[in-house]
């Protein structure tokens, strides 16, 4: 931070660090490294980074799984707990947390990258979920690519030198499959495979004017969000100030008013 001039730092899977010590190690770090951001990856229901440790913020998954059932209608996995209008309100809302300190996505790297063969939402899909999540006042995390509607897959790719240690990635992506019916049958790309690393480059391209419309209206809006679920036609409200949006899940379309 002070010879390098780093901004801040993102911390993966903060969950799976354990220390019983007075002071947690994640909470010392944040003390250490002072006015630097310190984001935390931690998993859903547990909100020590933001809660007890002073990091600025963390990943909030949640509506990502909730925004991906709306869209796709997949309930394989751990997505068969997610697909409900009223709880992407409530998330779009902070849980009882400042919203701005959750970070949102309609997609990231976890969650393109370890699906079997990586794909991306379609872009009627994408437009829906990028919107709200730009919209609601929580951080928005964009994934690469998503500006423009990239359609290249983005697949999970290694480089492993140890074969050992090569073929239990392979393995491991082919069992992690396994309770998935969307993907069953499917051939779950060789991670080692030169052809995998390919295959998920970039196409660049302009940014969508939606993603240009979406960031300059942030700026305007108040923090302020009232949220409307309408859980049996799928469709959300959200309105910031005098600007509303509408989010039609069923039938993908989003529509913005003054």
């Amino acid at each position: 931070m002070r010879d390098f001039h780093v901004d801040g730092l993102r911390l993966d899977a903060v969950h799976a660090i354990f220390d019983d010590s007075p002071l947690h190690i994640c909470a010392e770090l944040k003390q250490r490294v002072g006015d630097a951001l310190v984001v935390s990856e931690m998993e859903l229901g547990d909100w020590r980074p933001i809660d007890e440790w002073g990091h600025d913020a963390q990943w909030f998954d949640a509506t990502h799984h909730e925004l991906h059932v709306l869209l796709t209608g997949e309930r394989d996995g751990y997505y068969g707990e997610f697909g409900s209008v009223a709880s992407l309100a409530e998330d779009l809302a902070g849980r009882g947390h400042d919203p701005r300190r959750l970070v949102v996505c309609a997609q990231n790297h976890d969650q393109i990258g370890n699906r079997a063969v990586g794909h991306r939402l379609p872009e009627d899909a994408l437009r829906v979920a990028a919107a709200v999540t730009l919209f609601s006042p929580c951080t928005p995390l964009l994934f690469m690519g998503e500006e423009w509607f990239e359609t290249a897959p983005f697949q999970f790719f290694t480089d492993h030198i140890d074969p050992a240690i090569a073929e239990a990635t392979r393995e491991g992506r082919r069992r992690e499959f396994a309770d998935f019916a969307a993907f069953s049958g499917q051939e779950v790309p060789d991670p080692q495979a030169l052809e995998t690393f390919l295959r998920s480059k970039l196409q660049p391209r302009e940014p969508d004017p939606l993603y240009r419309e979406l960031l300059a209206l942030r700026r305007e809006l108040p923090p302020e969000l009232e949220v409307a679920a309408d859980e049996d036609a799928n469709v959300l409200r959200l309105r910031r100030g005098d600007v509303t949006l509408v989010a039609d899940f069923d039938n993908r379309r989003v529509e913005f008013s003054r």
